[in-house]
């Protein structure tokens, strides 16, 4: 597996924008290497979609098949290609559909995230409970050009793929699914 790949290829982001093969990618990354069965009870959906939702995923080259998981020749598992996974816009201009397709991922992209968001700021106060001191929101105005941007976003990349990528300890503390996200863009305040 790759630590990181960079998607210039509109079919492929077209391939991961859907939702459930978003939310399998995401099972995969969380919860490593899977079979269509286990991923069907993981997302309330049939087998039979799942399975095909995985092939799109394996013939865009996000996943592939992980064989020497497979206990006899009817198991086949799936496991990602890279760990994370990012584009820009600016790789798709010039072809409008590929730039409509961009700004759409990224549409979908902050939905999820926000949604995510709103979803914990609705949580049970004994789930809030359990996490007291991690949850933060963080935002900051800066005065910057596009490399200095570039360069923060570079080193938040990389401070964000050393703990996401990270062997998690045997320490028999008990750890949950966190989502982290991040934008830098030009505003006005």
């Amino acid at each position: 597996m790759t630590d990181h790949v960079q998607i210039k290829d509109a079919q492929v982001l077209t391939a991961m924008t859907h939702p459930l093969r978003r939310r399998l990618l995401t099972l995969l990354k969380v919860d490593g290497p899977a079979m269509a069965s286990t991923l069907a009870d993981r997302t309330g959906q049939a087998v039979g979609n799942v399975s095909h939702h995985l092939r799109v995923l394996g013939a865009a080259g996000l996943i592939e098949e992980a064989p020497e998981l497979a206990r006899d020749r009817r198991e086949r598992w799936w496991r990602r290609t890279s760990s994370s996974v990012s584009w820009s816009t600016r790789d798709f201009a010039g072809d409008e559909n590929a730039e409509v397709v961009a700004r759409a991922a990224r549409s979908i992209d902050l939905d999820a995230q926000f949604s995510l968001l709103s979803t914990w700021e609705q949580a049970p106060p004994q789930e809030r409970e359990r996490w007291p001191d991690g949850p933060f929101a963080t935002s900051s105005w800066m005065r910057l050009d596009d490399v200095e941007l570039a360069e923060l976003a570079t080193e938040l990349n990389a401070v964000i793929r050393r703990w996401g990528d990270r062997k998690v300890p045997d320490d028999g503390r008990e750890r949950g699914t966190v989502l982290i996200f991040a934008h830098g863009v030009p505003g006005q305040p």
